[in-house]
């Protein structure tokens, strides 16, 4: 019977640390998953609206293209001699300045 009894006196001092480890590791993964996230997001959203007239950069499917006219939501990209269309502004994905040799 004295076990029964010990067993049921146990510490009540586990929630606050449970609570203090919850929030210490939402805080981690904050500051080491979603804030790079969310700053490399910007510095994508930037680098979209400084787009103008004559970069060359490549679409999400791949094309690569030169910039010919640049609207809000939208950019004309010439493909080839006398070849052009239009692609969402989020569809481009890279500056093809970066990639050397090509």
């Amino acid at each position: 019977m004295n076990i029964l009894f010990m067993l049921q006196e146990a510490p009540q001092g586990g929630n606050w640390s449970f609570l203090v480890m919850m929030v210490l590791i939402f805080v981690v993964m904050w500051f080491f998953m979603i804030r790079p996230q969310q700053k490399k997001q910007k510095e994508i959203n930037a680098w979209r609206n400084s787009l103008k007239k004559g970069d060359k950069v490549i679409t999400v499917g791949g094309i690569y293209g030169v910039i010919s006219e640049v609207k809000d939501a939208f950019l004309i990209l010439e493909i080839a001699d006398g070849v052009k269309i239009r692609v969402d502004r989020n569809s481009v994905v890279r500056d093809t300045t970066d990639i050397q040799g090509k």
